[in-house]
């Protein structure tokens, strides 16, 4: 995906407020000075009004973008030598590896005494197919119906480059491939000599100090190693809320693999839905 704003239209943005840069602990930086390559910054751009149909009732929330500053750099820094040199017609070959992960804000969670939160890793297969192989589909519906009308509001945070646990979409196809051999989906990245879990969640902290800072919230998840991974980012009051959904026949074994490697899954969960 070829990324790239045009240096005009980028600082109009800085200037309106709409294009920021935040650092580790959510704290503004200045987003023309680039930071050292060996600390996390993110560049974040919006707010941006998105309607979004939730129930019967319609709502608005607010989405913003993010994307560590050092990957949008090199992108911008190419773009600008080719558009010097004259070579404005490669930018449609230009690609760009970066994540960009999204964020929506529901109500005003600042101010909020504990608002709900969910950091929802990318699932092409089950966010935007519907497949039934994994429960990332219905948990992002159900995180956001919730979120957009708790009466504390939210915050939902997308992290784009988290698919197959963080080990890309190419090896997640492979490890469907081994699941249907017969092994579970950890096993399954063992064979391929990858970790069971590799996702990041320091741009996830980072997102959150910002949009709430380290003040308690509730988090949907039924993983306690996620309260952990963010509590590493200085995120400690974190209170867990169950979010079991999408259980049918196509990922009971799926589930109950999660089951055994700690997620909070109960075994009555196992026999709902269908």
């Amino acid at each position: 995906m070829f990324t790239y704003l045009n240096p005009e239209i980028r600082e109009r943005l800085i200037e309106e407020g709409k294009l920021i840069r935040i650092d580790a602990q959510g704290q503004r930086l200045d987003p023309r000075a680039q930071p050292p390559a060996d600390t996390l910054a993110l560049n974040v751009l919006g707010p941006i009004p998105l309607p979004m149909g939730i129930g019967e009732h319609p709502t608005t929330v607010d989405w913003y973008a993010a994307v560590r500053s050092t990957e949008l750099g090199e992108v911008e820094s190419l773009a600008g030598t080719l558009r010097d040199s004259g070579g404005q017609h490669l930018f449609s070959v230009l690609a760009s590896s970066m994540a960009v992960n999204s964020v929506l804000v529901a109500g005003n969670p600042r101010s909020a005494e504990s608002p709900l939160v969910r950091v929802h890793s990318s699932c092409l297969t089950g966010d935007v197919f519907g497949s039934h192989r994994c429960e990332c589909g219905p948990q992002l519906s159900a995180a956001t119906d919730r979120i957009a009308t708790d009466p504390q509001g939210g915050i939902l945070v997308y992290m784009a480059g988290h698919e197959g646990r963080g080990i890309g979409l190419w090896a997640k196809a492979a490890t469907y491939i081994l699941q249907d051999e017969g092994e579970n989906t950890y096993q399954a990245n063992r064979s391929l000599g990858l970790p069971d879990d590799s996702r990041d969640f320091s741009d996830a902290g980072a997102l959150l100090h910002y949009f709430r800072g380290n003040r308690p919230f509730r988090l949907l998840t039924n993983n306690p190693k996620k309260i952990e991974d963010l509590g590493a980012f200085g995120l400690d009051q974190i209170t867990r809320v169950k979010h079991v959904t999408g259980v049918g026949d196509w990922n009971r074994r799926y589930l109950s693999a999660k089951q055994d490697w700690g997620h909070q899954i109960d075994a009555e969960d196992l026999k709902a839905e269908d």
